[in-house]
């Protein structure tokens, strides 16, 4: 992500109803896809900042700590893998697919969503519970309907920007568990603080991390940018988005069929899975290699530039990490905020400058390396997020700079740096550690060293000590004396 400078805009002030639409929700049948690569096990906990208490839910409340409740199975209930027992215990280390349905309606800014998440436990240990992100618990209001573990009726709770569901028992490992959960919320009409991940406003309804997602407890507030996101990736995205009037829609999928108000999409080895859809959309497209760089903007977007830009960037660091890894690369105009990435896609705002483009672009592209193919924990490990990602755009641009604060040390949590130096400290000054590594390392030595680590990390979780062990065994140097000061808690 990058929000170096907010673009100012105007809310058009559509002073539309926040009320609900009733629109009718139903579950994609889907089949199990292969397990993806196990990032690390997760035990469940508070993060600093995580102040919201559980919100109760019809069924009750789920306390951390306390055997989970199984509630009465209906006598034709389906079989499952679970057995009984408790062991307080979630991981992120699940292979798990995904098959949702997603109504949207533009006009009044509700939508509904429906989704059943086929889990294989892959930890190595057992668990009890699954953590999911969704960012519709903070930004919209949302609303729990039908949460059930294979067929059985479970009681969620909801915890900042986590939905809590309890198993009714303990899933082996090597198990599989099948979740449903169904929501409904309300998009944001303005881009105030976040809301410009969840919002529909300047004709564009754009929604970020709005599929409950297999993830790690984490706040979400924080006193700066930071993402407070942690998503292992899932071999499977299967989504029906169903609106109340014709719209273009730019996902993180590709469409696989359309019927009426109805369009299908599906995506692999991805972490999310971002919808933007207005109107009015129009597309441009280019090849580059094997890949297909497509832009969607609304008239009055820069999009020759935008295309470009994404053009120049996808080239460029083809040769230096290795070949993107999805067959579409697209770029599309949010409805405004700050530029953010997602797998396979980013978001440019509405408003945003010609002349921020270049930059903008090359660090979203980045991070189809650094996030969207190589994953980690983008809330408590910055670093290896934002660092290598901005490092990647700079170097590509020849736009190295000094920071602007004190030097300071770059291991520690997005809730640990203030609003004012978070961008300098770990996006400038981890970009130039990086860049003075290259240069200590010579170029070949370097980009051979990142080039393997995003190889061994592919679709899977990596760390900011796997990124700087690699660079050190890629040369003859001594490089832990480099490391030490700036990453006192690794080393």
């Amino acid at each position: 992500m990058h929000r170096l400078r907010r673009t100012l805009l105007v809310p058009l002030g559509l002073g539309l109803a926040l009320a609900a639409a009733a629109l009718p929700v139903s579950p994609i049948a889907e089949r199990s896809a292969a397990p993806a690569a196990e990032p690390p096990t997760v035990s469940a906990g508070h993060v600093a900042g995580a102040t919201s208490q559980p919100a109760r839910i019809s069924g009750g409340t789920l306390r951390t700590g306390a055997a989970p409740i199984r509630p009465p199975a209906p006598a034709d209930a389906p079989a499952t893998q679970l057995v009984s027992g408790s062991v307080d215990r979630a991981s992120i280390r699940m292979s798990a697919t995904y098959a949702a349905a997603l109504n949207l309606n533009f006009g009044t800014r509700a939508i509904a969503v429906d989704t059943t998440i086929t889990a294989t436990n892959t930890s190595g240990t057992s668990v009890d519970r699954v953590e999911l992100n969704t960012i519709a618990a903070r930004l919209g209001g949302i609303r729990l309907g039908t949460v059930s573990v294979d067929g059985r009726a479970a009681s969620a709770s909801i915890r900042d920007q986590t939905i809590l569901v309890p198993l009714g028992g303990v899933l082996p490992a090597g198990a599989t568990v099948k979740i449903r959960v169904a929501y409904r919320a309300t998009l944001n009409g303005d881009l105030a603080g976040s809301n410009w991940l969840f919002t529909r406003t300047n004709g564009v309804a754009s929604l970020y991390r709005w599929l409950p997602w297999i993830s790690r407890e984490t706040a979400f507030t924080r006193p700066n940018h930071g993402d407070p996101f942690v998503t292992p990736a899932s071999p499977r995205v299967t989504v029906r988005i169903t609106t109340d009037r014709p719209l273009v829609l730019a996902t993180t999928g590709d469409r696989i069929a359309s019927s009426g108000l109805s369009q299908t999409f599906e995506a692999r080895n991805v972490r999310d899975f971002t919808v933007t859809a207005a109107p009015d959309f129009r597309t441009g497209s280019r090849v580059v290699g094997n890949t297909t760089v497509r832009v969607w903007y609304r008239p009055g977007f820069p999009a020759t530039t935008a295309l470009d830009q994404a053009v120049r960037a996808i080239g460029r660091m083809n040769a230096l990490v290795g070949t993107y890894p999805y067959r579409t690369y697209k770029v599309v105009q949010s409805a405004g905020g700050y530029a953010m990435e997602a797998p396979g896609l980013i978001w440019l705002p509405t408003g945003v400058a010609p002349s921020s483009l270049p930059y903008l672009v090359h660090h979203e592209t980045a991070h189809q390396w650094f996030y969207g193919l190589v994953g980690s924990d983008q809330a408590r490990e910055p670093f290896t997020d934002e660092a290598a990602a901005d490092f990647l755009a700079r170097y590509t641009l020849g736009s190295k700079r000094a920071s602007r604060c004190s030097t300071a040390r770059l291991d520690l949590t997005i809730y640990s740096y203030s609003s004012a130096c978070y961008y300098e400290t770990i996006y400038i000054q981890g970009g130039n550690f990086l860049d003075d590594l290259r240069s200590r390392m010579g170029s070949t030595a370097f980009w051979k060293a990142l080039r393997a680590y995003v190889s061994a990390n592919r679709y899977g979780m990596a760390t900011t000590k796997s990124l700087l062990d690699t660079l050190d065994a890629h040369t003859s140097l001594n490089l832990v004396p480099r490391y030490e000061p700036r990453f006192p808690r690794l080393y």
